[in-house]
């Protein structure tokens, strides 16, 4: 009889597969400003979205790296809603090559990103030249081991951004090269990647990432920047007296 009794302990819900999101920060003193205050309040919404979108199958968790004067593990992987956001303070240089080597030795290892956890997103964010060595630890990020199978969205801030570097970062992926020069270009990327991510939670192939655009926001991007048609040029220099006269009358433009 003994072997039929009830043992409730058999009984256990499974529990929810971790979705990792790596948020790559760059806090380097030119994102002092308004820059590093749009930069907390649009990661900020992206939290309470993912704390809100949370269910029983997939849990969101969110890890963010920092660059500038220092390297830094803001914040451990961890779900979205045991994240408590501090802001961020920019200081410092760009040393991007440095964070891709921790945010890879964060998704190599098997004790933090578990093999049972979909693919991980990884954004990264920046709006100057790195000042570190880079290039073989983003070659090594995109093309060896797990962190070559993540999906990877970047942001381009301001007209010094490395645009090439972050080109590289997303090379192979379906998504983008986005930018922002004020604060609703920036709110609009992290949309973006937070309906990316959270339609992920609700798909039947939680690994599959959806098409960019299938998305609902639609951030600024460097392909349809270029495509914008250039200002008219300046009239020739001998119709110069005219245009005078017509500005001194009231001429607009």
């Amino acid at each position: 009889m003994g072997n039929n009794l009830f043992d409730p302990s058999k009984f256990t819900a499974p529990a929810a597969k971790p979705l990792p999101v790596i948020l790559l920060l760059d806090c380097s003193g030119s994102m002092s400003g308004e820059k590093i205050r749009n930069l907390n309040d649009a990661v900020r919404d992206m939290l309470e979205v993912f704390r809100d979108t949370e269910n029983v199958e997939t849990e969101i968790h969110v890890a963010v790296i920092t660059f500038g004067a220092e390297v830094k593990l803001q914040h451990a992987l961890a779900t979205s809603c045991d994240i408590q956001w501090h802001d961020l303070s920019a200081s410092g240089g760009t040393p991007l090559g440095t964070a891709l080597r921790m945010a890879k030795a964060m998704i190599e290892d098997k004790d933090i990103v578990p093999s049972r956890a979909y693919r991980p997103a990884v954004v990264l964010v920046s709006d100057g030249q790195p000042t570190d060595s880079w290039e073989n630890p983003l070659q090594a990020f995109i093309s060896e081991g797990r962190s070559a199978k993540c999906d990877r969205m970047a942001m381009a801030i301001g007209a010094d951004a490395d645009e090439v570097v972050l080109g590289k970062f997303i090379e192979g992926t379906k998504n983008p090269l986005c930018y922002a020069e004020n604060a609703k270009q920036l709110r609009d990327f992290f949309k973006y990647v937070t309906m990316s991510v959270t339609s992920r939670t609700k798909s039947q192939t939680p690994d599959v990432v959806p098409e960019a655009s299938t998305i609902d926001a639609k951030p600024a991007t460097i392909e349809a920047r270029a495509e914008k048609p250039k200002p008219p040029t300046e009239k020739p220099s001998d119709e110069a007296g005219n245009n005078e006269q017509q500005a001194e009358e009231g001429f607009s433009w």
